[in-house]
């Protein structure tokens, strides 16, 4: 199961209270959620075998056997033999290798939670990229990493310094792992994990690696105490993240990232419903719940909101830095509740307090953590507008009839447009859809050749678009783009559109010519979408196959809930 088996362990009665004691427990793990073995053909250099691990929210008790909840935290340290030519990294403060032996030392001097232990190993190499930071990546994708990533995660670094205080972990690497990584990204310390599909799409990677450096604050030295307050860890690092890129990048851009994310927040809870207890921030863990299948754009953009929201009450997000500071201080290498933050919060401003602002009427505390629904109250994004006002103009020339405004809409190029600005666009189309023939035409003829040289981000969007209104002419870049594909977050979305319509048969034929080149547990979640109202697909040499990650079980059981309208990209954006 997604929970294994409890293990317990029988003390001497002469044992004294608070007295040392060492036990030693000898085991063997093997295929399980949170490991994830890849054959050479599964990465981007095809030369040699490749591991790594994955441990949000509970997986890592099928890695080593521990208490595994957010709530307590250790210190580890670890010895790892590998063959030689397999670089092995972890998420430690120190390390060390004794070549003659093979074998690697690691210790991690912090305490941390269970799920942010995290191993890797494969055909690595490095670059320094900062006088802290270091990327690693298979060969081929060393050069695009460094272009990509050199000189500016030390910008970024210094900035949350200037805002929250001291880096505490030392060092600030990065690892690239195949497409078979399950999430976007992943906080370890010292040590982010991020997908090296993302690669291609700057801005994208530019929020992606600002989010996990917050979370080396907000979830890694302050931790939630309990899986059901994700939003401790989420809605922090999102808000902190937002300070980085404000400082780093300006008001308007961060703006027309907060847009694009609470577009997608809104697009969430349409289709689950405003009832909807996961769009509680206090959500109820049921026994037996998956903590993963909880992770959702509430997390993240409702937390964001109540952040926000306290940020707003203090006049000037300075002083609400200030306050996020202290918080660290205070609370940096435990686990907290939300009362931990609010209590902090009240008593950082006492002046707060006394106007009794936790009660005011409709933005009760109580209610932010407890009401299901939209945020109580959105930041005001108009610093964004000169970003985001084009978007709605050429969105509003697109869908208003009659259709008499195609040369206007066509003047636009948006090759001159920034990732985000296009992504909305995009993403508001794909609402719309499906679209009236003759738009869908006019658009294909405008843009297609245009975002056909764009990043992934932007072309899984538009080929969303294509199969959501069966427009046949562009569906061989449909086909070519999922032959290029081993990403979830670039084949599930699609696969999901293509078996809600009418275009299941086409699906099933890209699926059989690909198989060979997904990821085991990657295939057997399409085979899921593709056996949807069908009799079962025939069987598929699934030897190597491992259980799902929680990341994929939420991803199923969010498919199975909205018949594919959720997808991937609108859930679990990072860790």
């Amino acid at each position: 199961t997604d929970y294994g088996s409890s293990l317990t362990v029988s003390l001497p009665a002469a044992l004294q209270p608070h007295q040392p004691f060492q036990i030693i427990i000898r085991y063997t793990t093997a295929d399980g959620p949170a490991i994830w073995w890849l054959d050479p053909e599964l990465t981007y250099g095809n030369a040699k075998p490749f591991v790594f691990t994955q441990g949000h929210s509970v997986c890592n008790r099928s890695f080593f056997p521990c208490f595994d909840t957010p709530a307590v935290k250790c210190t580890y340290s670890a010895t790892v033999k590998a063959p030689a030519g397999i670089q092995v990294l972890m998420s430690a403060t120190q390390s060390s290798y004794l070549e003659e032996e093979g074998v690697y030392q690691f210790y991690m001097e912090y305490p941390v939670p269970a799920y942010l232990v995290a191993l890797v190993a494969g055909d690595l190499i490095h670059a320094d990229i900062g006088p802290r930071s270091r990327v690693w990546a298979e060969p081929c994708l060393l050069p695009t990493a460094i272009s990509k990533l050199s000189g500016i995660v030390e910008r970024w670094l210094t900035a949350a310094e200037s805002l929250y205080g001291p880096y505490i972990w030392g060092r600030y690497d990065i690892v690239f792992l195949p497409p078979s990584f399950p999430i976007v990204a992943m906080e370890n310390p010292c040590l982010t994990f991020i997908i090296s599909s993302i690669l291609e799409s700057d801005e994208f990677l530019i929020i992606d690696v600002i989010h996990e450096v917050a979370h080396s604050w907000f979830g890694n030295a302050v931790t939630n105490a309990t899986w059901e307050e994700m939003w401790l860890s989420e809605g922090l690092a999102t808000y902190a993240q937002r300070r980085i890129t404000t400082e780093t990048y300006g008001a308007a851009f961060t703006c027309l990232e907060t847009a694009f994310r609470l577009d997608a927040l809104h697009r969430q809870m349409k289709l689950l419903g405003e009832d909807n207890p996961v769009s509680k921030l206090q959500v109820k863990l049921e026994p037996g719940v998956n903590p993963s299948n909880l992770m959702n754009l509430f997390t993240y953009e409702k937390g964001y909101c109540f952040v926000y929201y306290l940020s707003q009450l203090c006049g000037d997000p300075r002083h609400f830095d200030s306050f996020l500071r202290a918080y660290i201080e205070k609370y940096k290498f435990t686990s907290v509740v939300a009362q931990d933050l609010l209590d902090s919060f009240l008593n950082f401003f006492p002046e707060l307090k006394e106007q009794c602002v936790e009660s005011k009427a409709g933005l009760e505390f109580e209610r932010w953590l407890n009401a299901t629904g939209p945020p109580l109250a959105e930041p005001d994004l108009s610093q964004g507008s000169s970003l985001t006002r084009p978007v709605e103009t050429l969105f509003k020339l697109w869908t208003t009839e009659p259709l008499d405004s195609v040369a206007a809409a066509s003047s636009v190029d948006l090759t001159k447009w920034r990732t985000f600005q296009t992504v909305l666009f995009l993403d508001r189309l794909l609402d719309g859809s499906p679209l009236p023939h003759e738009v869908i035409k006019k658009l294909s003829e405008c843009y297609s050749s245009q975002l056909d040289s764009m990043n992934a981000e932007i072309r899984i969007r538009w080929l969303q678009i294509v199969v959501r209104n069966d427009y046949y002419p562009d569906l061989y870049k449909v086909r070519r783009f999922l032959e290029n594909q081993m990403s979830r977050m670039y084949t599930i979305p699609l696969y999901e559109d293509l078996c809600t319509g009418t275009l299941k048969s086409f699906a099933l034929e890209i699926f059989y010519q690909t198989q060979n080149q997904l990821h085991p547990n990657l295939r057997k979640t399409i085979q899921q979408i593709l056996s949807q109202g069908l009799n079962p697909l025939p069987a598929v040499d699934n030897t190597a196959v491992t259980t799902d990650t929680p990341a994929m079980v939420l991803e199923d059981k969010v498919s199975e809930a909205t018949n594919g309208a959720i997808s991937l990209r609108d859930v679990n954006v990072s860790a």
